[in-house]
């Protein structure tokens, strides 16, 4: 997801000298040949994200349209209070870019996983939060940021999967893609984790259980819409996310539920319950470990349509 993301700003930048890229002290190779093309568009702050942030607004508030990138927690997390009192309250043009979204640098520890970032990023208010499941989304995701005024946050992952587009599909921000149709469940997911809900999907066909698949590659706003009319149109309705529970796209979905007052026939919610993933190995490990690989969510839908 990366390397589609850094090529289309690449493009964008030609053409719009407001773009401005800062890193965090990382992305060599990755983004030489943007520094290389760009060097008035592009600055490395260092290991430094708190600065690299606060450097962003600065650049931002003088009308850039100002990207920051670094690995999953360390440009959310560790930059929380200047991502709320610099950029979402002043309206910033601030983009930030997580690489590692999940369990992407699983073998690197709690510290590198990213899994509480979405719950807490889509309550500050005004942020816009793209999650992306394939290359495509990842395409669109970097020119909506630049099209959309404020704080955005695009969540990039290592997994991702592939070309879902249909033909002729026009990409909407904070719609829902319909990657699949169904009747029996939805399927609602975000990021790269998309490629083992399809994964169960088709498993799930051949045993004549047709699953509605949403790629809810917009968290905040959320697609109420789409959220309404897997309710009242097919039997259930099950996120799944490579997240903590707590807060996270199932607890959004639920939000939506209550404040419609509509309700699916039964609801599951698939991914971290409130812990730390405190193993580590490779991402698709940890889906395993935690429950979160097309093998758990086919038991999940089996189970919940046989209760």
């Amino acid at each position: 997801m990366r390397d589609i993301f850094i090529k289309k700003l690449s493009q964008l930048a030609e053409t719009n000298p407001r773009i401005f890229l800062v890193t965090g002290d990382l992305g060599f190779r990755v983004l030489d040949d943007y520094a290389k093309r760009f060097p008035k568009q592009f600055l490395n702050a260092g290991v430094a994200e708190q600065n690299m942030t606060g450097l962003a607004v600065g650049l931002a508030l003088e009308g850039r349209i100002v990207f920051t990138y670094s690995i999953a927690n360390f440009p959310t997390l560790r930059c929380l209070e200047q991502l709320r009192n610099d950029a979402c309250f002043h309206e910033a043009n601030v983009k930030v870019v997580s690489i590692g979204g999940g369990f992407s640098y699983g073998a690197l520890g709690a510290s590198h996983h990213a899994t509480e970032d979405l719950s807490i990023l889509r309550a500050l208010p005004g942020i816009k939060v793209f999650v992306p499941g394939d290359d495509w989304e990842v395409d669109e995701l970097t020119k909506a940021a630049v099209d959309t005024p404020g704080t955005c946050y695009l969540r990039l992952d290592k997994s991702s999967a592939g070309h879902t587009r249909k033909n002729g599909e026009l990409f909407q921000v904070g719609k829902a893609r319909t990657v699949r149709e169904g009747s029996d469940v939805t399927l609602v997911t975000s990021g790269g984790i998309l490629a083992e809900v399809l994964a169960s999907a088709d498993h799930l066909l051949k045993k004549g259980i047709s699953c509605r698949v949403l790629s809810m590659h917009t968290v905040a706003p959320i697609d109420r819409s789409a959220i309404r009319n897997a309710c009242l149109e097919t039997g259930g309705v099950i996120s799944i996310e490579e997240h903590t529970l707590n807060g996270g796209l199932g607890g959004a979905i639920a939000e939506v539920c209550m404040d419609e007052g509509i309700y699916p026939s039964f609801s599951r919610r698939i991914g971290l319950r409130g812990e730390f993933s405190s193993m580590v190995g490779s991402q698709k490990y940890l889906r395993e470990v935690f429950g979160i690989d097309r093998f758990s969510i086919i038991r999940v839908v089996t189970d919940a349509l046989s209760s």
